[in-house]
């Protein structure tokens, strides 16, 4: 099933997208549908979700580690985007001033459905509403210069996501690749990971809360690099499908 968020006749409102058509549903957990649908063409797509956090995961593939020449990481390293960060399908990337490197960065995301606070890996899958697209926008001359991550990651529009939530998805060994004005740049599968998502949402959930419409992104595969205003980029993601963004 997919979820989407959307805008339509100045209203915000969730939906389950089937064959083109959007039937509107009560809330994105219950997906009770209110009897209204239309063509997704009439509305507007949001991000999928209104998350309180995004909640991001470095190095997290083996072929990544190996691309940096990193030995690979004992326990998850993560760090947060703020909600401001987000981003809708087709929306624009804002290029900062004051950075002169900007990457993208493919990844899969989880988005929570309840709330999650020292939760069992055997149990993740009972607080996970879907999994989405993510790109993990980084002005990576920040990184370096910061020697942290909150500024390079932080910047509004840094954290495109979508078009949907697909709540059926086996996240054991999928594609995750990103296409830059078409031409492929990152490909790997989900098997490389380090630390799958059970134990991503464990850890995390042990660290911090996390509430309805929260977003876990899973870490990126190698082939990062950068973008200029005026490009297309696309996450694409098997068993999903495809987030598409441009520079501007």
């Amino acid at each position: 099933m997919r979820i989407v968020r959307y805008l339509k006749d100045g209203k915000e409102s969730y939906g389950v997208l089937e064959d083109g058509v959007i039937y509107r549903v009560s809330s994105p957990l219950s997906q009770k549908r209110t009897g209204e649908s239309f063509l997704s063409g009439e509305a507007k797509l949001f991000a999928p979700s209104a998350p309180t956090k995004i909640v991001c995961v470095g190095l997290n593939y083996s072929d990544h580690a190996a691309e940096m020449g990193l030995p690979l990481p004992p326990e998850p390293v993560i760090f947060i985007k703020p909600s401001t960060c987000a981003l809708r399908p087709g929306g624009v990337i804002v290029y900062p001033d004051m950075s002169r490197q900007v990457d993208y960065e493919a990844e899969l995301a989880v988005v929570i459905g309840r709330k999650a606070k020292d939760i069992k890996e055997s149990e993740a899958g009972h607080y996970i509403l879907g999994y989405t697209c993510l790109n993990d926008v980084t002005a990576r001359d920040l990184q370096r210069k910061d020697g942290q991550w909150t500024r390079a990651k932080s910047f509004d529009t840094f954290a495109p996501f979508g078009p949907w939530i697909e709540t059926e998805l086996d996240t054991a060994s999928i594609k995750v690749e990103a296409y830059l004005n078409g031409k492929r740049k990152q490909r790997s599968t989900t098997d490389r990971m380090i630390f799958k998502v059970p134990e991503l949402l464990s850890f995390i959930s042990r660290v911090m809360t996390l509430n309805p419409g929260d977003v876990v992104s899973t870490g990126t595969p190698p082939g990062i690099g950068p973008m200029k205003k005026g490009d297309d980029i696309e996450v694409r993601i098997e068993g999903i499908g495809s987030l598409v963004n441009t520079v501007g």
